[in-house]
Formats: C-alpha cells, sequence, structure tokens
C-alpha cells in the first residue's frame, strides 16, 4: 500500500448489513493490525448509518485486544440517537466472535457560531528543509539499525518528515513534544469531508507516542518498550484539504506507571486547526 487509492480501498467496508459491515488489514511493520486502520475503518462504518448533513466532530475509542492481520475485521453499529443537531453511534469491531476495539462517535449538523484556535509554532521548519523517511533510509541506510531501517523502509500511503530527527546511534532524553509533518503519496482524488476524516483518523494513530518516549529516549525506545495504543480521542473542528502538507504537533504531559499520554493538534500549513486528539498508551520496559 503506496498511494491515497490504496488507502481509500483499504478504509472502504464491505456492507453485510444495514448496520454490520467488514473490512481486510494491511500491515505497516507491526505483526498486529494497526490500531489507525481500525479507528478509521470503525469510522467508516459508521458515516455509514448517518445522514448526509451530519458529520463526525468528535470520537472515544479503546483497544480490548490486539488485531489479526489474517482475518476480516467486522464492524457492528449501533444508532444510538439521532437529535435534531446531534446523533451517536458506538461501534463495535470483533474478530472469531471476540470484541477487540469499541468507538463512540458523534456527529454534528453545520451550523454558525464564534471561533477561536490555538496558533501553530511560527518559527516551524518547513517541509522542504526536511528529510523524508525515505531520504533517511537514501542517505543513512548503511548506518542506521536494522529495526528502525526496516520500519522506515515499509511502503505506506503517507511520507512523512520530523521536524527533529533525534540521532539513534546517539540517544538522548528529548523535551516530551514531536512535530511532523505529512502528506498523502500519489494522485490524491476529490474527498467529501468524510472520507478525509477517515484518512486524518487514519493518521492520527502514527506517531503518537513518540513524545511520551522523548524524556526518557536515552534508555528507552519502541525496541525495548512494548507498546500498544490503550485508547484514542479525536475532535474535528474545519474542513480541509490534503493537496498540501500538514502538521501533526504533540505532546506529552505524563508518563507513568508503564502508561504513556500524549496530546495535541494537527493543522494546515497556513495554520488553520483542524483537529485535536489525545491518546494513552502502554509503554512497558522489556525485562
Amino acid at each position: 500500500m503506496n498511494n491515497s487509492k490504496e488507502l481509500i480501498d483499504l478504509l472502504n467496508l464491505k456492507k453485510i448489513n444495514n448496520n454490520t459491515f467488514s473490512g481486510d488489514s494491511v500491515t505497516i511493520g507491526s505483526p498486529n493490525v494497526f490500531g489507525g486502520q481500525v479507528l478509521a475503518q470503525a469510522v467508516n462504518a459508521a458515516y455509514r448509518t448517518i445522514s448526509e448533513n451530519r458529520f463526525l466532530h468528535s470520537l472515544h475509542s479503546y483497544f480490548l485486544e490486539a488485531g489479526d492481520l489474517t482475518i476480516p475485521i467486522n464492524y457492528h453499529v449501533e444508532e444510538i440517537r439521532d437529535g435534531g443537531s446531534f446523533s451517536t453511534r458506538r461501534v463495535t469491531a470483533k474478530q472469531n466472535d471476540k470484541t477487540i476495539f469499541i468507538l463512540a462517535a458523534s456527529f454534528h449538523k453545520k451550523e454558525d457560531g464564534f471561533e477561536h484556535q490555538t496558533a501553530m509554532r511560527s518559527n516551524i521548519k518547513q517541509p522542504e528543509e526536511l528529510l523524508s523517511w525515505e531520504d533517511m533510509v537514501a542517505q543513512f541506510g548503511d548506518f542506521l539499525p536494522k529495526r528502525i531501517k526496516h520500519f522506515l523502509s515499509i511502503e505506506r500511503p503517507i511520507d512523512f518528515k520530523p521536524v527533529r530527527v533525534p540521532n539513534p546511534l546517539e540517544p538522548e532524553n528529548l523535551p516530551a513534544k514531536e512535530e511532523i509533518w505529512f502528506k498523502l503519496k500519489g494522485d490524491i482524488p476529490k474527498m467529501d469531508l468524510r472520507l478525509k476524516h477517515q484518512i486524518l483518523t487514519y493518521i492520527s494513530d502514527y506517531n503518537i507516542l513518540n513524545a511520551a518516549f522523548n524524556p526518557n529516549a536515552k534508555e528507552h525506545n519502541f525496541g525495548n518498550t512494548q507498546t500498544a495504543s490503550l485508547d484514542h480521542s479525536m475532535w474535528f473542528f474545519r474542513d480541509f484539504e490534503f493537496n498540501d502538507w500538514m502538521l501533526f504537533s504533540a505532546e506529552s504531559p505524563n508518563t507513568f506507571g508503564a502508561r504513556g499520554l500524549s496530546k495535541g493538534n494537527i493543522y494546515t500549513r497556513k495554520g488553520e486547526l483542524i483537529a485535536s486528539f489525545a491518546q494513552e498508551g502502554l509503554m512497558r520496559p522489556k525485562k
């Protein structure tokens, strides 16, 4: 999977009945199903039961079991409520009759109102000044640890350009922040807001725990720590397009008790705040 079309095909679930849908999985390098895929497919399922004039504004979810890459995932949507302005859905994802994931999502009709937003950092390096993951492999592949080189070399439909690139050969403790530019690969088709929400949800689970690792990066990393997404929440604000680079900006207020919390914002290149996110993840040192 190396372009936006293949990602869209992955997220477009097969309809079983009016409230049940099924999807396959594609690895991103982990032996288990990528959490962002389950999130985005669950959003696809929920949207399939929502009227066209309502749009996702928040989701809250829990990852209960690791997903098996070889088995289809079935998503059942419970239509909790359709009110005058909001609709609520609960989605349950199962494999072999075992629940692996649950999601609650709320949809809102478009309304006018006053506004403000947190500003994007003004002096941030631009994507043209930075190396992508593919660039890093091309330039430094011979020196990268095997595990890191393998992960960066996997085909994916998104380009990532981290603002700060730590040296894996000389790890050091860093501030509990992470900023990464991202952009879809290949020709980008015209998308409605529903599809954009699904793709953004998929991308939001990438890189999210990096900020929680950074303050202890001298001793702990993805190689010597058992990690897993435990929960994931998002709030969606403004419409946007995928035709330019966008910024994923995360910070971690706390890591404790083998769990790490990351939260942050997603901006357009012009600085429009389009979504916020939060996730707690398992961060258990391997013995």
